[in-house]
């Protein structure tokens, strides 16, 4: 099992050329970052975890840039979000960041896609909550017409489009980078992932005995290839014998949660984790 790691970057943390390096040379598979464009002051989502929102939260970097950094100074990690909103994105550009990220990183890049969870943050990039799920689908549309061998045109259903157009560098692998959605389990979400991606990015991987059997029916029912179903638990806490079980369920990628500290804690902590890598 490849065993990768996911933190919250920010301006006080340790910063992302130290940690690839680090990572990589630990053996560790990749790195996955999330993103929030700003957190609201004033705001009436709670954090789905209880409690009051973390510090981290209103200063994260931007995952892009700071996988940039990542790429330039690594050869193997895996490079990934977790999870982009898509639907707080303009998808002309993100699709153009995306391309260019998984080009000059020689095809690392998994795109880790989610539908949000703060009602203000979307609030201000114009997003009606109750469409984003569809908001976002028809943006990654959007983007895989930009990323197509051929310029292809796309007319999107919330007034964004796209014309025939010339649009390069392309992902390496063809047509769109890996992509994995994130979401509590249920038919709509399965639905989504055996029509539009790659895989299921599970935050935490409770329940997995349960769920993952009904997303591998719904996928083999679609007459997809049930070996290329990839399952990657996200932001889980170490330990050999939850590995061991994600790994008899099929899942060949763990995400380790990595504090969002200084250097020295989370060199700490990496060191600690390496066995597993």
């Amino acid at each position: 099992m490849r065993i990768s790691t996911t933190i919250f970057l920010t301006d006080e943390t340790i910063t992302p050329v130290r940690l690839a390096r680090e990572l990589e040379a630990r053996g560790f598979a990749g790195l996955y970052l999330p993103e929030h464009t700003h957190i609201p002051v004033e705001r009436t989502t709670p954090y789905p975890q209880g409690g009051e929102l973390p510090r981290e939260y209103g200063r994260i970097l931007d995952p892009f840039v700071a996988l940039g950094q990542a790429a330039a100074v690594t050869e193997r990690l895996g490079l990934g979000t977790g999870v982009t909103l898509i639907a707080e994105r303009d998808p002309i550009a993100l699709a153009k960041q995306i391309a260019t990220l998984d080009h000059l990183s020689g095809g690392r890049f998994t795109l880790g896609v989610g539908y949000g969870w703060n009602r203000e943050e979307a609030a201000d990039h114009g997003v009606d909550w109750a469409t984003r799920r569809e908001l976002t689908h028809d943006r990654l549309a959007l983007m895989r017409a930009l990323w197509a061998p051929e310029p292809t045109a796309y007319e999107g259903e919330f007034g964004r489009s796209v014309r025939a157009s010339q649009a390069w560098p392309k992902p390496v692998r063809g047509g769109a980078p890996r992509i994995l959605l994130g979401g509590a389990a249920g038919p709509k979400l399965f639905a989504r992932i055996v029509a539009e991606a790659d895989g299921w990015m599970p935050i935490g991987g409770r329940g997995l005995t349960e769920s993952l059997p009904v997303l591998r029916e719904a996928w083999e029912a679609a007459g997809r290839d049930p070996k290329a179903l990839q399952v990657v638990p996200y932001a889980v806490l170490p330990n050999a014998g939850k590995f061991a079980h994600f790994e008899g369920l099929g899942c060949d990628e763990a995400v380790l949660q990595l504090p969002p500290g200084d250097e020295t804690e989370v060199l700490r902590v990496l060191d600690r984790y390496a066995r597993f890598a």
